[in-house]
């Protein structure tokens, strides 16, 4: 399965999860307005939220993440967000764990979870379970970086294409987590990260999700939308935020919180790398990149439910959605 498929559900399990209890999953690119719309839910229908973002998870990162704010958090809870140190790592299978535990801790209490966010990786493992792959190992993981420094990310991708094609013609040689964890698999387990997923056993899932991707059909739109809340972030202290985390001297580059769009940007223009206006540019040219490997995704997903977030009434439609996919 590539990186921009859909997770598939067989005609089977598709079958036994009718009578399942559902579970609205509300993806979207970045900017599309998700939370708003899952706050209206958890107002007007008692559902509770639980993100679904890798960024999100960071204390001490909420100006360039869009978390919700204090207030909005007030008003509607989510679960699994700001838990999480900068220097730590998460895996997808750390959160497919964490999901499932909060999802059934919600419906024994007779609520429906709302899963929202635009980590298609954490839906896709999620909905499909995780492959038996080795740990990570810190000193091969510290070798893989260092020659990333040394001889750069494009060294490191084409030897992934000779252990591993597959994952290579689908992992971005400008993507160094996921580029190191497929190598890490290779050389810890001497088979690829593609035969060991292929062998994976279909999860069992105790919902029935009930996908909807909430996006702008004028794709002009979400690239506005995308530069207006990038130039607000920076007025409200994104590079503060930057600074304080670069305070740290534990905090570099290489870790995945550190790679989140825009405090990537920032960190550089703050080591003299980037100008301000480079800075700037950099950061929205990389949320519109993001916002269209979510797109990609969110199109080729089998029976997801299109909305468009500029619609007269976004969420009577995803409530018509809802109670259409419940009877």
């Amino acid at each position: 399965m590539t990186q921009t498929q859909s997770p598939d559900i067989s005609p089977r399990a598709a079958h036994e999860l009718v009578d399942k209890p559902p579970v609205m999953l509300l993806m979207g690119p970045t900017a599309s307005g998700k939370t708003d719309l899952a706050i209206r839910w958890h107002e007007e229908q008692g559902a509770e939220l639980v993100s679904v973002d890798s960024a999100l998870i960071y204390r001490g990162m909420d100006i360039g993440t869009a978390k919700p704010s204090a207030e909005e958090l007030a008003r509607a809870p989510h679960r699994l967000i700001d838990f999480l140190d900068p220097l730590e790592s998460y895996s997808a299978a750390e959160f497919r764990r964490d999901a499932l535990a909060h999802i059934a801790e919600i419906q024994t209490r007779g609520k429906m979870p709302l899963l929202v966010g635009g980590t298609m990786m954490y839906f896709k493992r999620l909905l499909e379970g995780v492959a038996e792959l080795p740990a990570a190992d810190p000193a091969l993981r510290e070798q893989l970086e260092a020659r990333a420094r040394d001889e750069g990310l494009p060294a490191l991708h084409a030897q992934l294409a000779r252990l591993d094609p597959a994952s290579a013609e689908r992992i971005r040689p400008s993507d160094p987590q996921r580029l190191t964890r497929a190598l890490e698999v290779c050389l810890l387990s001497g088979r690829s990260m593609t035969e060991l997923l292929a062998e994976q056993p279909e999860a069992e899932l105790p919902f029935r999700p009930i996908p909807i991707a909430l996006a702008p059909h004028d794709r002009a739109v979400l690239h506005e939308r995308i530069e207006t809340r990038f130039d607000q972030m920076l007025e409200q202290g994104l590079i503060g935020e930057v600074e304080a985390l670069k305070a740290r001297p534990e905090l570099h580059p290489g870790l995945p919180s550190i790679r989140c769009v825009g405090y990537r940007q920032v960190w550089d223009y703050l080591e003299g790398h980037l100008t301000r206006d480079e800075m700037r540019e950099r950061g929205i040219i990389a949320t519109r990149q993001l916002a269209k490997r979510q797109l990609t995704w969110l199109r080729s997903w089998k029976g997801i439910h299109h909305v468009d977030s500029m619609g007269v009434n976004p969420y009577s439609e995803t409530l018509k959605i809802v109670r259409q996919t419940s009877t």
